[in-house]
């Protein structure tokens, strides 16, 4: 008898993670019925990320509303979920990461005595605050989980750490990797016109991402001050930077970094522009999660604008600089990967081993079942 397998999800984060493994599941069709449920907890991002993989939300709750509070959708999911599940009763519930999505799925599939799978599960900053509200968020659904696949090693002994059994861990590699190498192309033309000037461009290519919410006020006054900065210090550096829709974060950037001849501020731009702008780019700027998955794939040195990670084995590799949000942290950093040609080569080589040790294990030469599928496969 087939398997129902309800995937939950409602970021373009998640979506671009998931959809590799809705992908596997659906060439599982005589083991699977696979639907695919979408909060709508971002709006067009997601769907811009479902239409690049072919993929057709089966329910799509449309939660999003403007200046939407966390109260407000934890209460408005749970009970949308609530009610889907309800209906269709699925074998299980397959949720990502750590957003309000993700926790309210794995709560509605635990109110039904529905087993969950997490994936990318047992990742930890150990800071409650820091990223805000994803650490408890993701604690909250590795609780209620069953299966938990984690991406890497150091994941699966975070679980350990927490008294998780080991026969329900499964080291999986990180689905945003699949995502990435799949999106990639040599000859890729941008969506958006203004990148496909930008990347023709004499000099080198600086990316940034800054949008959390722990980083509003003063650190993110601190991150565009260093920018800035490192624009003004290197005349052959342009920056492209795809400001978040937050009304903070717009009106904050604009006001500090708009005007100069070499910052690009940009409306958010399509997940496969921003993977192939990640592959071009010379070195990455950022206070994203994701990034920290997806700039190792290009070789691409990150510098972490934050003050905590839940993926310290990318700090460990060099892959990640862990900065703070500190204008002459940031700066100095920046600057001596882009003074000291020798530093950057070593950074990229080590990055280049630790992808092939660590998160490489599903890309490739994948086996014909996803990893994340064989445990559900044998249940």
């Amino acid at each position: 008898m087939k398997k129902k397998i309800m995937v939950i999800f409602g970021t373009r984060p998640e979506a671009t993670k998931m959809c590799p493994v809705i992908q596997e599941l659906r060439h599982h069709q005589e083991r699977f019925e696979t639907k695919v449920v979408v909060t709508g907890q971002h709006r067009e991002q997601l769907s811009q990320a479902l239409s690049h993989f072919n993929i057709q939300p089966d329910v799509d709750l449309a939660l999003m509303k403007e200046n939407q509070s966390l109260a407000y959708l934890t209460s408005a999911a749970i009970v949308g979920l609530d009610n889907i599940i309800n209906e269709d009763k699925p074998d299980m519930i397959l949720v990502h990461g750590d957003t309000q999505t993700a926790m309210c799925g794995s709560l509605a599939a635990f109110f039904h005595k529905i087993p969950v799978g997490h994936v990318e599960a047992g990742l930890r900053s150990h800071q409650k605050y820091s990223p805000w509200p994803e650490e408890i968020n993701r604690r909250i659904v590795d609780v209620i989980t069953d299966l938990l696949f984690a991406p890497t090693s150091v994941s699966k002994n975070n679980l350990n750490r927490e008294g998780y059994d080991s026969e329900h861990i499964f080291i999986t590699g990180q689905t945003a990797v699949d995502a990435a190498i799949l999106t990639n192309k040599a000859d890729y033309k941008f969506h958006n016109e203004q990148l496909n000037d930008l990347v023709q461009l004499q000099g080198r290519l600086i990316t940034v991402t800054a949008h959390r919410r722990e980083n509003y006020g003063e650190p993110m006054q601190q991150m565009f001050n260093a920018i800035r900065r490192v624009a003004d210090e290197h005349p052959d550096v342009h920056i492209v930077y795809p400001v978040h829709l937050s009304p903070y974060v717009q009106d904050t950037a604009f006001a500090m970094l708009s005007g100069h001849d070499r910052i690009h501020l940009l409306d958010p731009i399509e997940y496969p522009d921003m993977i192939n702008l990640l592959s071009r780019s010379h070195l990455v700027l950022s206070d994203s999660g994701g990034l920290q998955e997806e700039t190792p794939v290009f070789n691409k040195p990150l510098i972490l604008m934050r003050d905590t990670t839940e993926r310290p084995e990318a700090i460990a590799a060099n892959a990640v600089f862990l900065s703070g949000t500190q204008e002459d942290s940031i700066f100095n950093i920046a600057n001596k990967l882009l003074t000291d040609p020798d530093l950057y080569q070593r950074t990229r080589i080590s990055i280049d081993r630790w992808q092939m040790r660590e998160t490489h294990l599903v890309t490739g030469s994948p086996p014909k079942e996803s990893y994340i599928l064989l445990p559900i496969i044998s249940d």
